[in-house]
């Protein structure tokens, strides 16, 4: 059994799929398909990243999601996808759109439109430099709750990345309390993220809110294959759970690695990630040993695995 999963915000890095764009009409067509529904130049952004827009949450989601659906939707065309028996997919915070695309649940066109919409939302929920996200690198989720609880910390676990990797979100000037405090107990490094906002934290409350909105207003099919969802941690390919999961993903914490675990219950033992970038296959690996993992994010990826 094969688990497909999807980069999130952070991977992404000007020409990606570029070699994509330009092999595969399929691609460009992709391109053009996200472009008009959105009314975004997406290739520019990606290809030249003028005023670096591509690292701007409202623009940086829906370009992550453009590259990795059209690296998949190629993947999917150049192979036979049933001899890989996927059961299961799943996406880092804006990965489960690409997730819910790939799998048949929506299509390209409302993903993208989601996905514009939350990039939105999620740049404006709070005023600039006023929010963001921190890592903690060498620690676990619960110790991390426990540091937060016992020292009354006004900030939140955003990410359960890995056991050795939490990512926490809150007002800045919260954020730069609770530094000295993690590294007096035990947090080897404390390191501000360059994003606009706190994500995946209460302060997303209004915009997770009118998000829904938006959500509501989509068409959802039906699939076969399960999704694991940021919010629970666990898997469904109920349309009504998938919804409501979806719904609360983005004030609530990325539950990466309850995500994992799910997976090795699920006896999966193969993972293919998908999209630009190999941070999820670094983080996946420091879960768990059970896995074969395989990256597809070039062309060549796609011929000396599977040709």
């Amino acid at each position: 059994m094969t688990t497909i999963v999807f980069p999130g915000q952070g991977s992404q890095f000007v020409g990606m799929t570029k070699e994509f764009y330009e092999n595969f009409s399929l691609t460009k067509e992709i391109f053009q398909k996200i472009s008009d529904i959105t009314s975004t130049d997406i290739k520019k952004i990606i290809f030249e990243n003028p005023d670096d827009l591509l690292n701007q949450t409202q623009f940086t989601q829906l370009s992550i999601f453009c590259s990795s659906i059209s690296i998949f939707k190629v993947f999917e065309k150049e192979i036979d996808l049933s001899l890989l028996n996927i059961s299961s997919m799943l996406g880092h915070s804006l990965g489960e759109y690409t997730a819910l695309t790939a799998a048949g649940y929506i299509s390209i066109e409302d993903c993208a439109t989601l996905l514009k919409k939350r990039g939105e939302l999620m740049q404006n929920a709070f005023a600039p430099n006023m929010s963001g996200m921190a890592a903690l690198i060498g620690l676990n989720c619960d110790l991390a709750a426990s540091i937060i609880k016992e020292n009354n910390l006004n900030v939140e676990i955003a990410n359960d990345n890995s056991p050795i990797q939490v990512v926490i979100s809150g007002k800045i000037d919260d954020l730069k309390i609770s530094k000295d405090i993690f590294l007096q107990n035990g947090v080897k490094k404390f390191i501000f993220l360059n994003v606009s906002a706190a994500f995946h934290s209460n302060l997303m409350s209004k915009a997770q809110s009118s998000l829904k909105d938006f959500i509501d207003k989509i068409d959802f099919n039906k699939s076969s294959v399960s999704i694991i969802s940021n919010y629970s941690g666990s898997l469904s390919n109920d349309i009504n759970t998938i919804i409501h999961n979806l719904s609360h993903q983005m004030s609530n914490r990325v539950r990466w690695v309850e995500s994992i675990n799910s997976l090795e219950r699920l006896n999966n033992n193969k993972i293919i990630e998908i999209g630009p970038g190999k941070v999820l296959t670094g983080l996946i690996k420091r879960i768990s040993n059970k896995f074969i993992i395989e990256n597809i994010e070039t062309i060549s990826d796609i011929k000396k695995t599977y040709e």
